[in-house]
């Protein structure tokens, strides 16, 4: 039985070193097929490279490899760009680290130009870049050999040097891209391959860092968080989680996640990473030239072997509910589901319902009527008259309470000295006329949340951009109106170069609105007067550069209760003169005949 055991042992040993050494030259072979020569003799010096995962990690010990390019004979000189176009997007990359360098979107349009999702700030924009490292480690910018798989696929692939405890090896890096025709997702593979001359991969404690950033497009002024912002998720076990971000320090997750995301107000990068544990980090650290970046780090863990193949999906485009949708069903070429993209979107919270059904109803009017501006007169004519019973009663429980303000103010004056039983008179009071005075609110109070989801509905949703509403004066509902521009002057203060007609319209439409709901007993009240006057004036200042889509709701919004108001108005007078009983006729008496 031992004899038997150790033949198998010998014939094991015997396999698997023939397998190894035909393994050596397919591998050489292939090596000289793609340009790369095969001699080892000219692997230059190897510098130690100090990187840590993060800034206070200490340094690994000096066994841990350090790379450096490999520099054959036949290695590239000068830089190579590669463009591949698809039907969605125009994409640049470089043989310079083999990253992206623009990545625009040909259905959407920044001004005149398409949008950027690759912003660059004093230098060119590099995107999916490799560390050998953690975060700290400095960009692969080494010239890369380039390999033309197909119309929509490439490939870089470079050679590396390694020092390990004193001794040379080599491993091969490899960036393939694959772009889809019809999709805004694309396929990142980074392979390692260090064959037989190196037991792992480790530098300082991570085998690499794949970085995007700096920023996603499109371009903007400055991040505001009310007409534009940037938003950092993760999505794990169903849940989405908000990560707050600051140029202080990177946000890092080490919690596996379904993917991660960096979203502005119409457009995301969303990352799918593999099942491998990687180490997320969110960082907003300041770039030369750029307001405010915005980067994603994905961390690999150092490797206990000498390959690996990862693979990782991105989704750069328009952050609208459904392109989103697409990878929750199935209709998409990678044949993802439920992957929940529809997260990122930004909704009213807990309104997010309403602000759902409001959204349908919104692209149903437009599906009648092709135009956005249109659709939101429609939708606020809609939602007016689905309110109006409610509107109808607070009126109705304010002609009431007008009537009963008599008998509330002398109840007030007769108890001023005691508060208690001030209020046992006024409740006995509502009780015997049967008046609830919450009735008066509570209109208002349902109508408020619906008022939310429209403001939220109207300031986010993407299909407004660039939909026009008036040629020549809305050309787009989700920037504000310009009727006049007298850049680069500013009004000292405000700030403003630019002549806007919407917000007057706005301004006249409140002041109107409160003069045709001010109730009598407010006319002599210097309060109610200021609130009637004063807050048109302020939300004036407020709302001055806001989207137009959203002044065109509010401005149709005041017009049309204004309507109703003059109409129930009309109705309760004609109902209060009914209530009052006519004067019975005055009989004179008749005069006495004389017999």
């Amino acid at each position: 039985m031992e004899k038997r055991t150790l033949l198998a042992v010998v014939l094991s040993v015997v396999v698997i070193s023939v397998f190894y050494f035909i393994q050596g030259i397919t591998m050489q072979s292939r090596a000289l097929e793609q340009g790369t020569p095969p001699g080892t003799d000219q692997v230059p010096a190897p510098t130690a490279v100090t990187t840590a995962l993060q800034p206070d990690t200490p340094p690994t010990a000096p066994s841990e490899s350090a790379a450096l390019p490999a520099e054959p004979e036949a290695a590239p000189l000068s830089e190579q760009r590669v463009t591949i176009e698809t039907p969605l997007a125009v994409v640049v990359l470089t043989n310079a680290g083999g990253d992206v360098v623009s990545y625009r979107l040909k259905e959407h349009k920044d001004k005149d130009d398409l949008v950027e999702m690759v912003l660059p700030g004093e230098t060119e924009s590099h995107a999916f870049t490799i560390s050998f490292g953690g975060l700290n480690a400095e960009p692969v910018r080494s010239f890369f050999y380039v390999k033309t798989i197909s119309e929509y696929s490439v490939e870089f692939y470079r050679d590396f040097a390694i020092s390990l405890n004193g001794e040379a090896g080599r491993f091969r890096l490899t960036k393939r891209y694959d772009f889809r025709p019809n999709e805004y997702m694309f396929e990142l593979t980074v392979s390692l391959d260090g064959g037989y001359s190196i037991p792992s991969l480790n530098f300082s404690g991570a085998a690499y860092t794949l970085g995007f950033g700096p920023q996603i497009g499109p371009k903007f002024e400055k991040l505001d968080q009310r007409y534009d912002y940037r938003q950092y998720y993760t999505f794990a076990n169903g849940k989405r989680k908000q990560e707050k971000v600051t140029e202080n320090a990177p946000v890092l997750i080490d919690t596996r996640v379904s993917w991660a995301a960096i979203a502005g107000k119409y457009f995301t990068f969303i990352a799918v990473p593999d099942a491998t544990q990687y180490q997320l980090a969110f960082s907003a650290k300041p770039e030369p030239g750029m307001v405010s970046p915005s980067r994603l780090y994905m961390v690999r863990p150092p490797l206990n072997g000498s390959r690996t193949t990862d693979t990782y999906r991105f989704y750069l485009g328009p952050k609208n509910q459904k392109t989103l949708a697409a990878y929750d069903n199935g209709d998409n070429s990678f044949k993802l589901r439920d992957m929940q993209f529809i997260k990122v979107l930004t909704t009213s919270g807990i309104l997010g319902p309403v602000e759902a059904i409001l959204k349908w109803l919104l692209m149903l009017f437009y599906h009648i009527v092709p135009n956005y501006g249109v659709a939101i007169i429609l939708l606020t004519l809609l939602v007016k008259v689905l309110m109006f019973p409610l509107t109808k009663k607070g009126s109705e429980s304010t002609l009431r309470m007008q009537a009963l303000s008599p008998k509330i103010k002398e109840i007030q004056d007769k108890y001023k000295d005691n508060p208690a039983k001030m209020n046992s008179e006024m409740a006995e009071l509502y009780k015997k006329e049967g008046y609830n005075p919450l009735s008066g609110c509570l209109p208002l109070l349902l109508q408020f949340p619906l008022f939310i989801a429209m403001y939220n509905l109207f300031n986010n949703h993407f299909d407004l951009r660039g939909a026009m509403f008036i040629p020549g004066w809305i050309p787009d509902l989700s920037l504000p109106e310009v009727v006049w521009s007298f850049a680069p002057f500013q009004i000292p203060i405000l700030g403003w170069s630019d002549l806007r007609l919407l917000p007057f319209i706005y301004l006249g439409s409140q002041l109107l609105y409160g003069k045709v709901t001010q109730t009598p007993d407010q006319k002599g009240n210097a309060q109610m007067k200021m609130m009637l006057y004063a807050m048109p004036i302020i939300f004036f200042f407020i709302l001055y550069n806001v989207p137009s889509g959203l002044l065109l709701y509010w401005i149709m919004s005041n017009i049309l209760t204004m309507v109703q108001q003059l109409a129930i108005n009309k109705y309760l007078a004609q109902k209060k003169s009914a209530a009052v009983p006519a004067p019975e006729p005055v009989i004179a008496p008749r005069k006495k005949r004389r017999r």
